[in-house]
């Protein structure tokens, strides 16, 4: 078959907006057959997560070994690892197929809950990195991974040297609203339209999940790039704010739409 095929290695949001929902979902509206390896079941909703339960290291990387070796993947990205082995399980496991790969490096969530662990912080730099095509931290997570506070072209820079061939520093956090996007020495600014809504919850997951199906489907990263943050701003423009106490969710199928 022709269609593209589009691997997510999350977690799960019981709450339809981030997590493994909101990949689905992006990749279906990018034309790709999405899949799944879940990492971690959240309890989780608008206002903000309650409770996780961690897949075993070995169903993850059954869930992998059971859709590469039948379906096969035209190009995947992870977010939510949590701890140090289960990086070092993605990361083997990748290692043998080297396709296009985003890597959302997702440290905390907007609501407060860790993402990562501190001691895996060193795991997800020194062993998922070097496999990336492109990492896609935003403000905060470049910053706290490159070492403090700088202009957004050197944040991106320093993560370069880490191992990625490109970075994206993603835009809604900070004075100005853009994508930065670097690779070969190359600084290419994306503007990225703010919307005042309270529909954000997921936004950040549409946009690597939308440049991972692009990417799968042929588009040079550049070019995945900018359709990645028009996607996610309009995303965000017709979310469903008002679902539910908290920040709403996006809605990449303007179900929302004002």
């Amino acid at each position: 078959m022709g269609v593209p095929r589009c691997l997510t290695i999350a977690g799960s949001d019981s709450g339809g907006g981030a997590g493994i929902q909101a990949d689905l979902k992006a990749f279906a509206a990018a034309d790709c057959h999405g899949m799944s390896a879940i990492v971690a079941l959240t309890a989780q909703n608008t206002v903000g997560v309650t409770d996780v339960h961690e897949a075993p290291t070995r169903f993850v990387r059954a869930q992998l070994e059971a859709v590469f070796s039948d379906i096969g993947v035209d190009a995947a990205e992870t977010r939510m690892l949590l701890f140090g082995p289960r990086i070092d399980t993605v990361s083997e496991f990748l290692a043998g197929y080297p396709i296009p790969l985003v890597v959302d490096p997702v440290m905390v969530a907007s609501s407060g809950a860790r993402l990562l662990r501190e001691d895996a912080v060193e795991t997800l730099v020194t062993r998922l990195f070097p496999l990336a095509t492109v990492i896609t931290p935003n403000l905060l997570e470049a910053e706290a991974l490159a070492g403090g506070p700088a202009p957004r072209a050197e944040l991106a820079r320093r993560l370069y040297e880490l191992g990625p061939r490109a970075v994206i520093v993603t835009g809604g956090h900070g004075e100005q609203a853009e994508d930065t996007l670097y690779y070969g020495e190359r600084v290419v600014h994306i503007p990225v339209p703010r919307h005042d809504l309270a529909a954000t919850h997921g936004a950040g997951c549409t946009h690597s999940a939308t440049l991972a199906a692009l990417l799968a489907r042929g588009l040079d990263l550049e070019a995945a790039a900018r359709q990645a943050s028009a996607a996610a701003a309009e995303a965000v423009r017709s979310g469903l704010a008002g679902l539910g106490a908290g920040e709403g969710a996006v809605d990449v199928f303007g179900l929302g739409e004002p």
